[in-house]
């Protein structure tokens, strides 16, 4: 694996609370393209068993952000001004594949298609995320 990209995964699964519940493991990269394999644990299911939608949305706003991030080589930060995301099939607990695409990128804001597909190669949620680019020190200034 790309040791940047290391660097700026273990950045967020010591940081941020979803990067350590998801367990990101690297898979695949390629210009404008991230391949993931995520999990998703007991935490993120809802009373009837299966995956709460709101974890698949959020699954999917980390791995659109961190395809952002790397390419970025971590000086961009992206700040989500919408997330549209669709449902197609119900997710359980255990592991998944999630991916994310650049579908266009300009200097302030870019979209990113993100998608899960479950072992069985069947596609189980679409999101749309539409972020406002910050460079990375101008957010730690603001703060």
């Amino acid at each position: 694996m790309n040791k940047l990209f290391e660097q700026i995964l273990d950045f967020h699964k010591n940081n941020g609370g979803t990067g350590k519940l998801f367990g990101f493991k690297f898979l695949e990269y390629k210009n404008g393209f991230l391949k993931l394999e995520g999990e998703f644990p007991k935490q993120t299911l809802n009373p009837g068993g299966s995956v709460q939608g709101g974890m698949m949305n959020s699954m999917l706003d980390d791995v659109t952000s961190l395809l952002i991030i790397f390419e970025s080589e971590g000086s961009i930060y992206p700040n989500s001004t919408n997330l549209h995301s669709i449902h197609h099939r119900p997710l359980f607990k255990g592991r998944v594949i999630a991916t994310a695409e650049i579908l266009k990128k300009g200097k302030s804001i870019a979209t990113v298609l993100g998608k899960i597909y479950n072992l069985d190669g069947k596609l189980a949620t679409t999101l749309i995320h539409t972020m406002v680019l910050s460079k990375a020190e101008q957010r730690s200034k603001s703060r």
